[in-house]
């Protein structure tokens, strides 16, 4: 799917009901499966606005954000100079599809609701492992398998229909990540249908 619905949708994307609350569901959810020390270098992929790392940043310590929508990249800066993310924190366009990862490294890497926008899993999550630090984590919050309803009112929608949580395991496997496991976190409801939501978690050691 292009950017360009991205782009478009990231002025009001936080005023969209749920979003916000989402957000700090997954930061609870992270910061009580995950011993945090409060230094974490945080990088959070296909991050948008970056209501995820607002969530996390008093867990944590310096934060960057990266997505490929130059609209979500605005906003998330603007975030920055008003206070909202925190001072320092940087806004990356970066798609590990098509590029290498830079030579940083970090100690947690999260992605919410991003994989299924993506073609090639296993590259983005082997980009993932080039990223993490050895001894840290990625989180990665996303949809368990459905009959592509979830996305039905966006008619370029490209992506995969959920997750069978056992592919994702054995893909976070293949790219060199320990400690696997992938749990029950929410449930999305759209239009009354309700769509399960999992919460992977993985270390490089």
């Amino acid at each position: 799917m292009a950017d360009d619905h991205f782009d478009a949708a990231a002025t009001t994307w936080d005023q969209e009901p749920g979003k916000a609350a989402q957000a700090r569901h997954l930061a609870e959810a992270i910061t009580t499966g995950l011993t945090l020390t409060g230094h974490e270098r945080l990088l959070e992929y296909g991050a948008g606005t970056g209501l995820v790392s607002q969530a996390l940043a008093p867990h944590v310590g310096p934060v960057t954000l990266a997505d490929t929508s130059e609209g979500m990249r605005r906003v998330a800066g603007e975030k920055v100079a008003s206070g909202l993310l925190p001072a320092g924190t940087r806004v990356w366009d970066l798609d590990l599809e098509s590029s290498s990862a830079p030579d940083e490294r970090f100690d947690l890497v999260v992605a919410s609701l991003v994989l299924h926008h993506v073609h090639d899993v296993p590259a983005v999550l082997s980009g993932f492992r080039s990223l993490v630090e050895p001894g840290g984590h990625v989180a990665i919050a996303d949809l368990d398998t459905e009959d592509g309803s979830f996305h039905a009112h966006l008619h370029d929608f490209d992506g995969h229909p959920g997750f069978d949580r056992r592919q994702l395991a054995r893909w976070l496997e293949e790219a060199g990540f320990d400690d696997v496991s992938v749990a029950d976190f929410t449930t999305i409801e759209k239009d009354r249908t309700p769509f399960p939501v999992f919460l992977a978690t993985a270390r490089r050691t």
